[in-house]
C-alpha cells in the first residue's frame, strides 16, 4: 500500500474527512493518514480502541512515537492519559491493552533513526511551557535528534506569525482551537505535512494547541 507516499506533496486531512478502517485486532479502527507498506509499514494514523479491547503482544522493528488523544492507552509498563506522549525507540516490545473508556492515539510507525534510541514518558498536562520567539507563542518542547524535532505548541488568541518556510518540512496535528493561513482554515483534528520549504503565515484569532514535528520529511522524500 502507499497512501499519501510522495512527500514532495503537501496533505491536508480534516475531521470531516476520516475514513475509519478495521485493522486485524478486533476492537481496533485506523485512520490512515500516510503509509509505505501493508500490514507492517511506515505508517502515520490515528488509531481508536474500543473499551476493553487489547493488541498482541509485538516488536517495533522500525520505533512507535505516539500521542494519546483520548481516553487511557496502556501497556505493561504503566497507564497513559490523554495528553501523553511516548517514544519507543526500534526492539522495544509491548502488549498494549485499554480500559472501559476506550482511548484514541496518533501514532507514528517505523520512523526512527537506528541511533535514536531513547525511550520516554511525557505527561505534556503536568509539563510546563516556555515562551517562543514568536509573541503569544509558548513551546514544550518533546524530543529532538539531528534532522528531527518534536514539540507541542500553544497560540494564543490573535497570535501572528511571520511568513516562514520550513527547512525539512512539517508535520502538524491540530489538538484544541484552530488556525488558518494563505491556504486554508485548520480546526482541532486536521493533520497537516507540509514539504520541505513550504512556505505560509500561520494566524489564529481563538488560540490552538499542535503538535508539531519539523525537519524529518527531507530523508522521506530523497527514499
Amino acid at each position: 500500500m502507499r497512501l499519501n507516499a510522495d512527500f514532495s506533496r503537501r496533505v491536508v486531512i480534516r475531521p470531516e474527512d476520516r475514513e475509519w478502517v478495521t485493522s486485524p485486532a478486533a476492537g481496533v479502527e485506523r485512520m490512515m493518514l500516510d503509509r509505505i507498506g501493508e500490514e507492517v509499514a511506515r505508517a502515520t494514523s490515528l488509531v481508536r480502541f474500543a473499551p476493553m479491547s487489547a493488541f498482541d503482544a509485538h516488536t517495533h522493528g522500525g520505533g512507535e512515537e505516539y500521542l494519546v488523544l483520548e481516553g487511557v492507552f496502556s501497556d505493561e509498563a504503566g497507564d497513559y492519559p490523554a495528553g501523553t506522549y511516548v517514544r519507543n525507540p526500534i526492539g522495544t516490545s509491548h502488549r498494549p491493552h485499554i480500559g472501559p473508556e476506550g482511548a484514541t492515539i496518533l501514532v507514528k510507525l517505523h520512523q526512527f533513526d537506528p541511533e535514536d534510541t531513547e525511550q520516554k514518558v511525557v505527561d505534556t498536562g503536568a509539563a510546563r511551557f516556555a515562551d517562543a520567539d514568536e509573541e503569544g507563542v509558548a513551546i514544550l518542547p518533546l524530543h529532538s535528534v539531528p534532522g528531527e524535532d518534536v514539540t507541542l505548541q500553544r497560540w494564543n488568541a490573535g497570535a501572528r506569525l511571520a511568513a516562514h518556510a520550513h527547512s525539512g518540512g512539517q508535520e502538524v496535528f491540530v489538538l484544541e482551537g484552530s488556525f488558518s493561513d494563505e491556504h486554508g482554515t485548520y480546526p482541532a483534528g486536521t493533520w497537516i505535512r507540509n514539504p520541505d520549504g513550504f512556505r505560509h503565515a500561520p494566524a489564529t484569532d481563538e488560540g490552538c494547541l499542535l503538535y508539531v514535528k519539523t525537519g524529518h520529511l527531507a530523508d522521506a522524500m530523497a527514499a
